[in-house]
């Protein structure tokens, strides 16, 4: 018999966040496969290779359930996915256009975006992008047409689960918007100063993978530790979101309240100022230890970190670099500004000032052509790193820039062109904070029914009354327990607290509003998301009283963005290849 292969998913204690891809050889299986074990098959399982699992006399009583789920995408957290298609941009946007790999690419892509709805029982109006050059005058590229395709090919996935799998919706529950990385290119490279953005833009982080040194049990040399930054960590879920600054604060408010409400911590407090415990003190120490190591290693944690952040930021003079950003997106600084930075900033990383280049030239494209040669030079960048700002081009030019009758991008040097407006009613606190991904745009004109038709066409046009109901309650089911799981799955409960004062409570309230809002919208961006376009469908989804969840090909963090941009045009090498 010839070998044959499937992919297959191990679900282990029932958690859909424990389980592990592996690639394995159905006779592999037939051979080895002993005891009573559940096999949980992620893809869908041809007929073949289902019969001759069960012409297998000797699994018959040995497997218990064969399952197919619907799960061929990874979660990052409770309302963000990512499809794992890495070199997405390459293969779609690249220079040396290749439709069969792109179209295989797409399909790949489209069969795990499907699944995400299939698990969900989700059935979604399909709403995508429009092709930017769709005029008798331009010719289409295939890159203009991604999200069209994407949407038709997603489209047909759904249709088919319409009979093929059981209590599938059959009218539309939900919304889904298809786009790509060109509607915004500078949330992939700007700053975002909250604690989450900064973990994985500052820190070398694996992933989210974070290795902290602890101290030795046994009083050696420090230990290693490694702990995820993740949401089942209540104080990374309360914090993630919040300014570098307001992060910071709150930490030493948690230390100083730990302090004032832990007795081991008022022991050892006090131990500092007389110099000696005593043993009866020691005693007392010792019975509150485990609570009180436990609590403090959380906090200990996140205050060792918070700190490495702002050490960063004071030797990298990040915050007059932000403050060029923000300028430079709002229309506060242009040429002059970015000239006079690069002469009096020498000591700039060439990360960041190739950074600030790539958002001068999405802002100033047309400066940029006579004037990007000269601020390479001045800012000491190579030809390598002039690649990445060239293969922005690739993208294509976002929809709000106005172009001549001649095609050349035209702006009015009386007022400022900043492609950011300054939101009324939601100013910040905090300058370096005032930037807004596209995305945050682009889903409240979808929920109040304003998304222009041509732009962003409908596959399945909605009735007038659905826009109506943006703000009704969740769909209900006769089934009130899959109502609950629907809104709320158990990997996103939250678990109980061991105290009154620990972030656990911020997780039981999050877990619990998902019960509570309307219908859902889906958002899913072809070649890349960010942190900060994730974290404006968090905070949408409060706003809006809907959950909004985000979908990519991957969550790319600055350096992983510009090494792809890179690689649009250097098709002979991998991402292993390049380095910024």
């Amino acid at each position: 018999m010839p070998r044959k292969w499937a992919n297959v998913v191990l679900v282990v204690d029932g958690l859909l966040g424990a389980w592990l891809w592996v690639n394995v050889s159905v006779i592999m299986f037939l051979a080895d496969m002993a005891g009573k074990k559940a096999l949980y098959k992620n893809s869908a399982l041809s007929k073949d290779l289902l019969s001759d699992i069960k012409s297998e006399v000797t699994l018959k009583g040995r497997v218990r359930i064969l399952v197919e789920m619907n799960l061929e995408y990874l979660a990052i957290d409770r309302q963000g996915f990512v499809t794992d298609n890495e070199r997405a941009m390459e293969e779609l946007f690249g220079d040396d256009e290749n439709s069969r790999k792109a179209d295989a690419c797409l399909n790949l892509m489209a069969s795990r975006i499907a699944t995400v709805f299939a698990s969900m029982r989700e059935f979604p109006f399909v709403r995508c992008r429009a092709a930017q050059s769709l005029n008798p005058n331009t010719m289409t590229t295939y890159r203009d047409m991604v999200p069209t395709k994407l949407a038709s090919l997603i489209w047909n996935y759904l249709t088919k689960y319409k009979t093929a799998i059981s209590n599938f919706p059959q009218t539309e529950t939900c919304d889904l918007l298809i786009i790509d990385r060109s509607i915004d290119q500078i949330a992939p490279i700007i700053h975002e100063w909250t604690y989450d953005a900064m973990c994985h833009d500052l820190l070398d982080l694996e992933g989210n993978k974070y290795v902290h040194e602890i101290p030795s049990k046994t009083g050696g040399p420090p230990e290693k530790k490694e702990v995820l930054l993740e949401e089942h960590d209540p104080v990374w879920f309360e914090l993630r979101h919040l300014h570098i600054a307001d992060a910071s604060e709150r930490l030493h408010e948690k230390m100083t309240n730990f302090v004032s409400k832990n007795k081991a911590a008022q022991i050892q407090s006090s131990s500092r100022e007389s110099g000696q415990l005593s043993t009866r003190e020691l005693q007392r120490m010792v019975q509150a230890l485990p609570q009180y190591s436990e609590q403090i290693d959380k906090l200990s944690l996140h205050v060792e970190i918070a700190g490495k952040i702002n050490r960063i930021i004071r030797e990298q003079g990040l915050k007059d670099i932000g403050q060029l950003e923000q300028d430079l997106v709002f229309g506060d600084a242009g040429t002059k500004e970015v000239d006079n930075f690069f002469r009096t900033h020498e000591d700039v990383s060439r990360e960041n000032k190739l950074r600030l280049l790539m958002i001068y030239a999405a802002v100033y494209p047309e400066k940029f052509e006579s004037k990007g040669l000269t601020l390479m030079k001045i800012a000491n960048l190579s030809p390598d790193d002039m690649t990445a700002v060239n293969n922005m081009s690739f993208l294509g030019t976002p929809s709000e820039t106005k172009k001549s009758s001649m095609g050349i991008l035209k702006f009015d040097n009386k007022k400022k062109h900043g492609i950011r407006k300054q939101r009324i009613g939601e100013e910040t606190a905090w300058q370096l904070s005032r930037f807004y991904p596209m995305v945050e745009e682009l889903i409240e004109k979808l929920v109040k029914g304003a998304l222009p038709k041509d732009e962003y066409p409908c596959l399945n046009d909605p009735s007038p009354t659905f826009h109506g109901s943006a703000r009704s309650t969740a769909i209900q089911y006769t089934d009130t327990s899959a109502a609950h799981s629907r809104r709320t799955p158990t990997w996103a409960r939250a678990r109980k607290s061991d105290d009154g004062y620990s972030s656990d409570s911020v997780l039981r309230h999050a877990s619990s509003d998902f019960k509570r809002m309307g219908k859902r919208i889906f958002v899913f961006i072809v070649g890349g998301a960010t942190r900060s376009e994730l974290r404006a469908c968090h905070k949408l989804s409060t706003k809006l009283n809907r959950e909004v969840i985000l979908g990519s090909t991957s969550i790319d963090d600055p350096p992983q963005f510009i090494t792809k941009l890179k690689l649009l045009s250097m098709n002979e090498l991998s991402l292993d290849d390049l380095d910024i």
